[in-house]
């Protein structure tokens, strides 16, 4: 569980956070997440916590750092996107969880010199895990993807990723597995653009491939992250299933953002048949917003959200439905995020089988 020693009572403040703490740990329970165990099932999340913190947004409050460790403190494994290149704000989560949690970030992602497209929008790509049950492998890599045999037996270099893609070994229980995390490329339009299906499409033949390699360091792999789906009928989710990835039926029913009703979020399995890891059929997402920053507590943060809160960019005062859909959709997204927490429960006790097989061989 998170430190709470520096809460108190002393402030209006901190006693909403106490009492809004306590309300996300009963929506935990309430909302079917399984309690964590310790050492049957692993309980693996993907969360982009939008922003996570970019000057241009300011820092996150206290108050959301403290709910944003209980959350993560629920899971036993969490894939974070959009972790900004300043890592203060995850450090300050980390100083609530514990010395028991570590994390594992990629490099920010630079863009070409002179170019007036941010392309990797100074991110990083991470891994929060508890080592008192999870253990890095010793494997580590940001994905690079091999260049394409011409027919004159050249190689051209291909694309890389805007943003590329990590994959890290894990070992929990009785089971070993890669972690591929994504964050693929936006587009603002529902008509796929052709970049984001291609790079879905290379990663996943890419991963595919890894799978496949009898001398690769797990085979069982898991690729989970925002793939900025806009639904599981879209090009861009095809692209996972045709590469024989296994997506739960519980997710792709389940929109993963807290605005729109889209499918940016996915986990997908490559599991080998007859190795220790199994998806238990435990799946979900979980709304925060129904504890924390809820729609029903915009005049509590007024003060907090400041001048753009009361006026357009233009200067003009805001409508009263102009000042509530700020709070919703853009002030509390940057508290918390605009996408919610997917997670997946999965079997890492063989023990009894392992038992058995000993007394029947």
């Amino acid at each position: 569980m998170p430190d709470y020693s520096h809460l108190t009572t002393a402030t209006a403040q901190s006693t909403r956070t106490i009492e809004r703490l306590l309300a996300l740990r009963q929506q935990f329970r309430s909302d079917g997440v399984p309690a964590r165990t310790l050492d049957e099932k692993l309980l693996l999340a993907t969360w982009n916590i939008r922003d996570f913190d970019k000057p241009a947004y300011g820092e996150r409050s206290d108050e959301a750092i403290a709910y944003i460790a209980e959350v993560i403190s629920h899971f036993d494994l969490v894939a974070l996107q959009e972790v900004y290149r300043d890592l203060t704000a995850l450090k300050r989560v980390m100083a609530l969880l514990g010395p028991r949690w570590r994390y594992i970030v990629t490099d920010a992602t630079e863009d070409e010199p002179g170019s007036r497209s941010k392309r990797g929008n100074d991110e990083r790509l991470a891994f929060v895990f508890d080592t008192g049950k999870v253990h890095f492998g010793g494997l580590a890599g940001e994905l690079v993807l091999p260049s394409i045999k011409q027919s004159d037996g050249t190689y051209r270099p291909v694309s890389q990723i805007w943003r590329t893609p990590y994959m890290v070994g894990f070992e929990c229980g009785w089971s070993r597995f890669l972690l591929a995390t994504v964050h693929i490329t936006w587009g603002s339009s529902e008509a796929e653009p052709a970049t984001r299906v291609e790079e879905i499409r290379q990663v996943a033949q890419f991963l595919k491939r890894r799978t496949e390699d009898p001398t690769t360091w797990a085979r069982n792999l898991i690729l989970l992250g925002d793939f900025n789906i806009f639904a599981p009928e879209d090009q861009t989710f095809a692209q996972l299933t045709d590469a024989g990835f296994m997506i739960p039926e519980a997710l792709q029913s389940l929109p993963s953002n807290a605005i729109k009703t889209r499918h940016y979020d996915q986990i997908a399995f490559r599991l080998q048949p007859d190795t220790r890891l199994d998806f238990t059929g435990k799946a979900g997402v979980f709304d925060y917003f129904q504890s924390v920053f809820r729609n029903e507590d915009e005049e509590l943060f007024v003060a907090a959200m400041g001048e753009r809160y009361h006026t357009t960019e233009k200067g003009k005062s805001k409508t009263s439905a102009g000042k509530k859909t700020y709070y919703r959709t853009y002030w509390r997204t940057h508290q918390m995020s605009d996408h919610l927490p997917m997670w997946v429960e999965l079997k890492i006790d063989y023990s009894d089988e392992c038992l058995q097989a000993k007394l029947e061989g």
